[in-house]
């Protein structure tokens, strides 16, 4: 009866403790949902290089008018843990006004300029002689919090976004387009959790900015802080994680409250039940 007491007793105890590590984990995950809140813009138009590439949060939509030829650029902050996935949509003008059908794409570099592969999606495709639009998606891999050197792995940083058409045909060029780009991310948590971190993120501008303040007495023009030479600076909005949390931490402390409890049962079952009431206290 006593063994039974004690190993309920036990269970509930690692049972509470298993929720509320859990709802932990819950909490902390769901810090670093990529919504975006309602009272930031989405912007409406493009930039036309890395360097003037327009900030846009994950979940926003963001809008631009411009003509077949031209490159578009967008940017977007993505930490570490999360999968994102850059959807794209361009709005063809009539087919009448178009004789020939344009191949169009996206491509995704990460904050050292390095184009990322896709892990799944529609990258490229050309357009039909009837299609009204074309409709792209590009998933990233999972973003990691450290990398070899020699790797190619997305890092926590800036990424940008490049739409253009890939091949055209002097007839189609200066044709009027409108594009649509939406980023969001898939929070994979600690199942693709490495060692190691950055010391900081990979955004472009950061030691510029860092230089600029140190030097009191430099023009901003020689600072290179005017407008047309601004870098990305955007963040997710409860920061850069740094890689410092992962479930993997709910899961280990859930894995030595089970095993604390499969010891102490372990002792109950075999320790008995104490000296037999028939042998004499000397024996």
């Amino acid at each position: 009866m006593r063994t039974t007491k004690l190993l309920a007793t036990a269970g509930l105890l690692g049972a509470s403790a298993l929720t509320a590590l859990l709802g932990a984990g819950t909490a902390f995950a769901g810090s670093g949902d990529s919504g975006s809140s309602g009272d930031d813009k989405a912007p409406t138009e493009a930039g036309t290089s890395f360097r003037t590439a327009q900030e846009v949060k994950q979940g926003q939509q963001a809008t631009a008018g411009a003509s077949t030829g031209d490159y578009l650029y967008w940017s977007f902050p993505a930490d570490a843990g999360q999968r994102p996935t850059v959807k794209a949509t361009v709005k063809l003008p009539d087919s009448a006004a178009r004789p020939s059908g344009a191949t169009w794409r996206i491509d995704v570099y990460d904050g050292l300029r390095r184009r990322q592969s896709c892990m799944y999606g529609t990258q490229s495709r050309a357009a039909a002689a009837d299609a009204t639009s074309v409709d792209l998606s590009c998933t990233l891999r999972t973003v990691r919090v450290w990398s070899e050197q020699w790797a190619n792995d997305p890092l926590p940083g800036t990424y940008y976004v490049r739409l253009t058409a890939a091949t055209l045909t002097p007839s189609d060029q200066g044709l009027p387009v409108s594009a649509e780009v939406e980023v969001t991310s898939k929070e994979v948590g600690g199942s693709s959790t490495v060692d190691g971190s950055l010391a900081a993120p990979l955004v472009p501008g950061s030691t510029t900015e860092e230089a600029a303040a140190a030097s009191d007495d430099t023009s901003d023009e020689e600072n290179g802080s005017s407008a047309d030479q601004a870098l990305a600076k955007s963040e997710p909005e409860d920061g850069w994680s740094s890689g410092w949390w992962s479930d993997r931490w709910v899961w280990t402390a859930a894995g030595g409250v089970l095993a604390a409890l499969a010891g102490i049962g372990g002792y109950a079952l075999t320790r008995g039940t104490g000296r037999p009431s028939r042998v004499p206290p000397g024996m």
